[in-house]
């Protein structure tokens, strides 16, 4: 099978179950974003192992957070792309409370040796890090998007919540990724 089908030419998607929108339709906005957000925890998570390769512990265990986010940010986006009560539904898997709970105890290991807050931070200190702020901010974009879809379609109950800690969490992961090389997070020096 060819990799390009032609039937996206018209400007129209299809959505899992077969049913085809415009690709700007907001739906498509909501899981493109997603799918993005996904794209930019690979490039962490790349940088990550370059960096700590052969590393054991914490690298090893913000390794695993960062694989386990990508899996289900695939779910989500998959949970996005079929309507609720399509034809297809049961072939996918909708994002639970389960998944919220997991990213609360990743918030809670990444966050919880980090030096607290005293001021506002940058994006910044190593690679890793601004990568992973990158992610949070895609992860906002995203939230606010499928909140947009969520006005107009029905959407699972768990996928607006999960978008939210998943910022979170990148926020965490980003200050424990300097933490871990010994990198100061960059203050906000605020204009005199």
């Amino acid at each position: 099978m060819k990799l390009y089908t032609k039937t996206g030419d018209d400007g129209t998607t299809g959505l899992f179950g077969g049913q085809r929108v415009p690709k700007d339709h907001t739906r498509i906005a909501a899981y493109g974003s997603v799918d993005e957000c996904n794209a930019a925890v690979g490039l962490a998570a790349v940088e990550w192992s370059r960096i700590r390769a052969g590393s054991i512990g914490a690298e090893r265990e913000l390794s695993s957070i960062l694989h386990d986010v990508q899996n289900r940010l695939f779910d989500l986006g998959s949970d996005l792309a079929t309507p609720r009560g399509g034809m297809h539904e049961a072939k996918i898997r909708r994002m639970g409370e389960g998944d919220i709970r997991a990213l609360e105890r990743a918030i809670d290991w990444c966050d919880g040796p980090n030096a607290a807050l005293r001021t506002f931070i940058l994006p910044g200190g190593g690679e890793c890090s601004a990568r992973l702020h990158l992610a949070r901010t895609v992860a906002r974009r995203a939230e606010r998007e499928v909140l947009t879809l969520s006005r107009t379609e029905s959407i699972g109950e768990h996928c607006i919540p999960f978008l939210n800690r998943l910022s979170d969490l990148f926020f965490a992961a980003a200050r424990c990724a300097n933490r871990l090389q010994g990198i100061d997070d960059v203050p906000w020096t605020p204009s005199p």
